[in-house]
């Protein structure tokens, strides 16, 4: 099978460089118009010019722009991704002593939508058009509307101030009860939309012959539809799960603010506020870059799923 996923991934590779370039560009232009003169505001209002003029030239900030994007990439394809303005340190160190948190915080949150989205969507197939599966719908689409930032303060309220079953916020020191809401909150931004497909790609496969002949056969309804249509339902679900991470990188600066979690959506709010643009620009990218890769990953599990789409056989 590896064997057969090779030529299909390396196609995909390759497609992803001019994306890739695309972002870096988007982000370079955004950044450059967005946050207005950063050496300036990194140095606050009260500054002597000439220091100004100097940092200016050290960061490059007064050469025209098309120079400071082609300086940027020349930097960016050594790995370097510059100077924090406030912290003087490299921005690759700044990053990477945030991403632990923000990955650990984004595949809890994934195990979240995923485990209670096809959960909830397979029960509601299952009592298709009864109480409980308009009962289930109806917490998913809430669960779809609530903003993030609100349900984070509600669970903190219930289960942290209330029952004090869980710490309020913080990161602890890693360990699992300080995930808990913030991984419920972030997780139940797309644990809805994952339970809506999975509901409607079910009854779209129950349909089917083949269905009819397991039926027939006396299979029960768990049976039928967790051994027979799941595997054929997935497709629909594994894509709205990989868009999905769209919701999940949004929803991550909001979520690791109520919880003070210390991950790269907290440390992008703080460095807008400063003006820090080495530190917003290398945030904002590597942010792009796991949805990029997150993305890459449900067209390997295409190719998984349904060995047909390896050599161009499915439409």
């Amino acid at each position: 099978m590896l064997a057969d996923l090779g030529r299909p991934v390396v196609g995909r590779l390759v497609a992803l460089a001019p994306v890739l370039f695309g972002i870096t560009l988007l982000v370079f232009v955004l950044n450059a118009i967005a946050l207005g003169d950063p050496a300036r505001a990194a140095m606050g209002q009260r500054v002597d010019p000439d220091a100004l003029e100097r940092l200016r030239h050290e960061y490059a900030l007064d050469r025209p722009l098309p120079v400071q994007y082609a300086l940027w990439i020349g930097r960016l394809i050594r790995g370097d991704l510059g100077m924090s303005f406030r912290e003087q340190r490299p921005v690759v160190e700044v990053l990477a002593e945030r991403a632990a948190a923000t990955i650990r915080l984004a595949l809890a949150a994934t195990v979240v939508s995923i485990v209670l989205g096809m959960a909830i969507g397979g029960i509601a197939a299952a009592r298709s058009g009864g109480a409980v599966d308009h009962a289930l719908m109806a917490v998913a689409v809430l669960g779809i509307s609530t903003p993030v930032f609100w349900l984070g303060m509600m669970l903190s309220l219930v289960f942290a101030v209330t029952l004090d079953w869980l710490p309020v916020s913080g990161y602890g020191d890693g360990d699992f009860p300080h995930l808990v809401l913030p991984a419920l909150t972030l997780g139940a931004l797309h644990t809805g939309t994952v339970a809506r497909m999975t509901r409607s790609s079910l009854l779209e496969v129950v349909r089917q012959d083949y269905i009819s002949a397991a039926r027939a056969k006396g299979l029960s309804e768990t049976s039928v539809l967790g051994k027979h249509a799941l595997r054929n339902a997935l497709i629909p679900v594994v894509t709205v799960i990989g868009i999905g991470l769209a919701d999940l990188l949004v929803g991550a600066p909001l979520t690791e603010t109520v919880f003070a979690w210390p991950g790269l959506g907290r440390l992008l709010v703080a460095a807008v506020g400063q003006r820090d643009l080495p530190v917003v620009m290398g945030a904002v990218l590597v942010f792009a870059l796991i949805y990029v890769l997150g993305n890459l990953l449900v067209d390997v599990a295409y190719l998984v799923i349904d060995p047909r789409l390896r050599d161009g056989r499915a439409s």
